[in-house]
């Protein structure tokens, strides 16, 4: 490649967006990737969030092959969709791991070529070739990509206080921090509670917590990492206002807003 002075640009630029996004289960994440912009769905083998939604999809992925084929297939053909959406990458994960250990012919990942995080590596591999094509398809598509994942409660020991529990994405830890690493935006999505207390016993010497939701039936999408979960995003879309309702609306409009701030500023 030859290099010039006429190849250096300015200027800010917003490109399609890089999205995790996470939550608890029943939550309506898919629902909310089915409201972006002309989306087609790459359904997963074992997930079904989106059967009951009238969305393009392609035929149920058996395998990591069918993932990348697919992503490539969008990359080279002619089409209208502007967002490409994996349910779910928890799901994938799994398949993932099992091929990987089917092809060596262990019951373990850890067991892989004789273990020292060799399998994790191979895993880590395959997940770059994924995320290679969305790029692609980010940089010559103009597509969206975005990622659905399930989140499990770990604790989380804080070097820098005390521990506690927190959501965190239902992968390997490597593979979070491949994927958070490449987004743009991670978002996670919940319902409302708050802490009842309620004393107990003759004398009310016992005390019992339960979680009540707050505004029963409000789902609500958080665009900022906090204690209890992940969240977070680069440029613009680590700008956004913490909590938006749960809707492809309110998230672009809080994008759009942000942008608007930033010219008034700028």
């Amino acid at each position: 490649m030859a290099y010039d002075l006429s190849q250096i640009t300015s200027g800010k630029c917003i490109r399609a967006p890089r999205i995790i996004l996470l939550g608890v289960e029943k939550i309506g994440k898919s629902t909310f990737a089915a409201e972006a912009n002309n989306p087609v769905f790459l359904p997963i083998a074992g997930e079904e969030g989106i059967d009951d939604l009238d969305v393009h999809k392609v035929p149920v992925c058996q395998s990591v092959g069918d993932v990348l084929g697919w992503l490539q297939f969008l990359y080279e053909s002619q089409h209208e969709f502007q967002t490409v959406a994996i349910d779910s990458v928890s799901t994938l994960a799994l398949m993932m791991h099992a091929e990987i250990c089917q092809q060596g012919g262990v019951k373990s990942i850890n067991d892989v070529g004789g273990g020292f995080g060799k399998g994790t590596d191979e895993a880590l591999s395959r997940w770059q070739d994924i995320t290679a094509w969305l790029d692609a398809l980010r940089r010559d598509r103009n597509m969206t990509s975005i990622l659905v994942g399930h989140v499990k409660i770990r604790r989380f020991d804080d070097p820098g206080g005390d521990s506690y529990d927190q959501y965190q994405m239902d992968v390997h830890e490597k593979v979070s921090n491949l994927l958070f690493r490449w987004a743009d935006s991670i978002l996670f999505c919940n319902n409302k509670v708050a802490v009842k207390e309620e004393k107990l016993g003759f004398h009310k010497e016992n005390v019992k917590k339960r979680g009540i939701e707050i505004n029963p039936g409000s789902r609500w999408l958080y665009t900022q990492k906090r204690p209890a979960h992940p969240g977070g995003g680069r440029g613009v879309y680590g700008e956004l206002e913490y909590e938006l309702p749960l809707s492809w609306e309110a998230f672009t409009g809080a994008v759009v807003s942000a942008m608007r701030r930033r010219g008034n500023s700028g």
